[in-house]
């Protein structure tokens, strides 16, 4: 029995949470720290993943490491993301997680493909090498299940259309014990160019008994249940759709609940989430330095990147958008926003448009010699990150 069951109509089981809509926010460096998630989760309901945590920096304790892995108070289930290429690693911070009781639920990165991560044989690379995809990943399930912890996979359909590896690495996953896979429908050449390949999700869906998590081109709540309809997923991860548009979550909770109902807001509405996301930073960084201007400043500078994404579409002048982005107190942005005109109609025109991160096809940079042999289990050299968050 799995971990995690999910019925059309019906919550995802992870653990003993049963969590409503089956909807995950995707791990993204820099962005999905507590503030933003807070902010997100007063949207509507799913799993809110933390920012990326690397094996080693866990194992050894590293301070920038040990602050990342921050949860509110209410924050349940507490979700947290590993990177890791090394299974007796990965199985020594899965256990430091479940003795300090540190999250609810982990989940495995094998899907990111910048060059610094591929070039060392992880991310992306790592289940082209699948008798050590399936050591790693039942090393960590067997040092979460003496505390029920589940796991979770979540890759790309492989290093590039002539290295495909989604359907292999799924059924290893499962076979190792994971209670849940997720699928972003692209390679990692293909980094975030392009559309991604729902029928490559589909095709997952169909070869896994545990359920399948869909990842890919989900702008709008609608497109969550296109790719529902269209792949017959358990449940959608969503990234980059959410940046500058927290109330995503609340139209994908509508959408699931089998309501009409999506927010348009106006800016004068942005503007008042603008305002709630840099408190919320600014709440959070003053706590983690215990110094209020130090905090109120380094709350505001994590802010400044959003602001583009919040005023996308909109009318609003470059001067002023500029100062927006230089904030350094929530006095000099509660005075900025108040030269926005409150009454400007949410831009439509943006909808079901990419935000983020968007870049061409590229080259994987891989180990010398990583495509030769797909049986070899040996640790790649030097693949083990000692930063977190990506």
């Amino acid at each position: 029995m799995s971990d995690v069951a999910v019925a059309p109509g019906r919550p995802l089981t992870l653990g003993g949470y049963q969590v409503w809509p089956p909807v995950v926010l995707a791990p993204m460096a820099g962005i999905t720290n507590v503030g933003f998630r807070r902010l997100c989760r007063e949207q509507g309901g799913g799993i809110y993943v933390c920012e990326m945590i690397t094996t080693r920096a866990l194992v050894e304790r590293n301070p920038k490491t040990l602050h990342m892995i921050a949860f509110g108070d209410d924050e349940k289930p507490r979700s947290l993301q590993l990177y890791g290429t090394d299974p007796e690693i990965t199985a020594a911070a899965v256990r430091i997680i479940v003795e300090r009781d540190l999250a609810d639920h982990i989940d495995l990165n094998f899907g990111c493909p910048v060059p610094k991560v591929t070039r060392r044989g992880g991310g992306a690379a790592l289940p082209w090498r699948r008798r050590l995809f399936a050591r790693l990943v039942r090393a960590a399930v067997d040092a979460a299940a003496p505390a029920g912890v589940p796991v979770t996979v979540k890759m790309r359909k492989g290093i590039d259309d002539d290295h495909l590896t989604y359907v292999e690495a799924g059924l290893a996953a499962q076979e190792a014990g994971v209670a849940a896979v997720a699928l972003h429908g692209r390679t990692a050449a293909q980094r975030y160019s392009g559309t991604a390949d729902w029928d490559a999700i589909a095709t997952l869906k169909q070869a896994l008994d545990v359920p399948v998590l869909g990842n890919g081109d989900i702008w709008e709540a609608d497109d969550a249940l296109r790719m529902v309809a269209h792949t017959g997923v358990d449940g959608v991860v969503v990234g980059r759709g959410c940046l500058g548009r927290p109330w995503l979550f609340a139209d994908l909770e509508a959408a699931f609940d089998g309501r009409s109902e999506r927010r348009l807001p106006t800016l004068g509405e942005v503007s008042v989430t603008m305002r709630r996301h840099a408190e919320l930073l600014v709440d959070q960084f003053v706590a983690a330095a215990r110094n209020p201007t130090r905090g109120e400043r380094d709350g505001c500078a994590d802010f400044r990147k959003h602001v583009a994404w919040y005023l996308k579409g909109f009318p609003v002048g470059g001067e002023l958008r500029r100062s927006l982005a230089m904030i350094e107190s929530l006095a000099q942005l509660d005075d900025l926003l108040g030269k926005l005109d409150p009454t400007e109609p949410f831009p439509v025109t943006a909808l079901g448009q990419p935000r983020g991160r968007t870049n061409s096809p590229g080259k994987v940079f891989l180990p010398d010699g990583w495509l030769a042999s797909r049986d070899d289990d040996a640790v790649p050299e030097g693949a083990e990150m000692d930063d977190s968050g990506g």
